[in-house]
């Protein structure tokens, strides 16, 4: 079933029509997956700045791309630079419905920004994974940025892939910057 629904999935840039589809689906995907891991307040201190305004302004900055089937989105995340600089990067909001969890479409995604050139031209790529989500990027050959594996104050992991590891777990990843 799994290759059925990949064949399905088409993954395209972000447009602001997106937006309300996009932040309904990062809102509900923290509330019923991340809470697992999240207190309600914390959620939805998230959830409050995340709203269809807050997606179209970071997308103003970032490439963002969306994984659409079934006449839905059923996924979304987006590279961009760190904190400006053109040697780094990050990938931020990568979220799938949970009812397309499982499915292979977050490494999809993932590997459709790595393919992006704010990924291509950095020699070190970080996310602020959730801790939902650090087991799926250490399989995606993300590690722990400074050997840290615990959350820091903001409850993420910080995770990263540098001109020596990007070639690592994905087997579609761009080598080298």
């Amino acid at each position: 079933m799994a290759a059925k629904t990949e064949e399905k999935i088409e993954i395209r840039r972000f447009t602001e029509a997106d937006a309300r589809e996009v932040s309904e689906l990062i809102i509900r995907t923290l509330r019923e997956v991340n809470i697992r891991d999240y207190s309600a307040g914390y959620i939805e201190d998230l959830a409050r700045v995340l709203g269809p305004a807050d997606i179209i302004k970071r997308a103003s900055r970032n490439h963002t791309y969306v994984a659409c089937g079934e006449g839905r989105v059923a996924g979304c995340g987006a590279v961009g630079p760190f904190w400006d600089r053109t040697d780094e990067s990050a990938l931020f909001t990568i979220f799938v419905l949970p009812e397309y969890q499982g499915r292979g479409i977050g490494r999809r995604i993932v590997e459709t920004l790595e393919n992006d050139e704010f990924f291509r031209r950095a020699k070190r790529v970080e996310v602020a994974a959730s801790i939902t989500a650090a087991p799926f990027y250490l399989k995606l050959g993300y590690v722990y940025k400074n050997g840290v594996n615990g959350p820091d104050e903001e409850g993420l992991l910080r995770m990263e892939k540098t001109a020596d590891t990007k070639g690592q777990g994905s087997d579609r990843s761009p080598v080298g910057d």
